[in-house]
């Protein structure tokens, strides 16, 4: 992404768009009075966040008893109610999640992949699922600290040990089938990035015609096979971004106010909210609702509007398609693939 003398003036950048992710599916509900458990009140916390300036929500599910949804109908179910609840809210199903069979012999039907990409199922339609590029360790543990994990399972030290060893599977051979089942079904893909490698990955599933679409993307900097913190790697995927993806700053615990903060003077957009903090000052709870506010306060000492939910729609592209890989590029801001015979860096001519 390119930077010009004005791009730090408010009147020049695009409306802010606040993630939220309200419903921590690492903890569990006892950990935070925050965590919503029947689904009027993880309905509520959707309104509740939507009112108070997010219009992303990161779309988690839970059971009436707190344990995880794995039931695609009880996913459903929450689509249908906050398609109505908030029905400007740009709805994005986390991707991490594998769905058990329902019904009798309907183990025998599915395979390990299916119960993933499954998501491309979810009726009604989500307007975007996650998805993690590579094979990677998400080791979430790595920069925790004891007080970021007070009085929480987290504390715990077989809960430290399962979530220190968790890996995200993500092949080629996944990526690929789940790229074109998403487009399929006409839900955008949000890209899950956590360095510069993952990013050129996504460039050649570009440039090879494996997806061809807007890239709205997250640089996800909470360590432990992600970058880490360091402001140093954030300006180093910034910088490898092309102009025309949609750059959103996620951290991690009380590291996420300091790059959100920088992300919004730099005309970033962010991601805030118990599933990645549970703090504001050292010691001190803070809801997913009172973050987003937070963000709002901080956007508005910078004089930079925050969007609304038809903007957000807009400046994530969503329901745009791109019918080529050429045309793909050109989009995102990419050089054009490289010609037969054709030496040095290729370069898109004017019409």
């Amino acid at each position: 992404m390119q930077f010009f003398d004005d791009s730090l003036l408010p009147e020049n950048q695009q409306p802010l768009v606040i993630q939220v992710a309200p419903y921590g599916p690492e903890f569990l509900p006892g950990d935070s009075d925050d965590i919503p458990v029947s689904m009027d009140a993880q309905i509520q916390k959707a309104v509740d966040c939507y009112n108070a300036g997010a219009t992303v929500l990161h779309v988690h599910c839970r059971e009436e008893d707190g344990q995880g949804s794995k039931r695609l109908s009880r996913f459903n179910e929450m689509l249908d109610r906050l398609r109505q609840a908030v029905p400007e809210m740009v709805l994005q199903v986390g991707g991490s999640i594998s769905f058990a069979p329902e019904g009798e012999g309907a183990d025998a039907k599915w395979l390990s992949d299916d119960t993933r990409h499954m998501l491309a199922e979810l009726t009604p339609k989500p307007d975007q699922v996650t998805i993690a590029i590579n094979t990677n360790q998400m080791n979430v543990c790595e920069l925790l600290t004891a007080d970021d994990v007070a009085n929480t399972s987290l504390a715990l030290p077989a809960y430290q040990a399962a979530y220190s060893e968790m890996t995200i599977p993500s092949g080629p051979a996944f990526v690929a089938e789940h790229l074109k089942r998403l487009q399929a079904a006409g839900i955008q893909p949000h890209f899950m990035l956590a360095d510069v490698g993952q990013l050129e990955t996504v460039e050649r599933l570009i440039r090879r015609g494996i997806y061809t679409g807007p890239l709205v993307l997250n640089h996800v900097m909470i360590g432990g096979g992600a970058d880490g913190p360091n402001p140093r790697n954030m300006m180093e995927f910034i910088n490898r971004v092309p102009e025309g993806a949609v750059l959103t700053i996620e951290g991690l615990m009380r590291n996420m106010l300091p790059l959100t903060t920088m992300a919004i003077a730099m005309g970033l957009h962010t991601r805030v909210g118990i599933e990645d903090n549970l703090w504001g000052k050292k010691g001190e709870r803070m809801t997913s609702v009172r973050q987003v506010e937070q963000q709002v306060r901080i956007a508005r000492e910078l004089h930079r509007e925050v969007a609304t939910g038809a903007q957000a729609r807009a400046i994530y592209k969503i329901g745009e398609h791109y019918n080529s890989v050429d045309a793909t590029l050109e989009k995102l801001g990419y050089a054009p693939n490289r010609k037969n015979g054709e030496l040095g860096v290729p370069l898109r001519l004017a019409a």
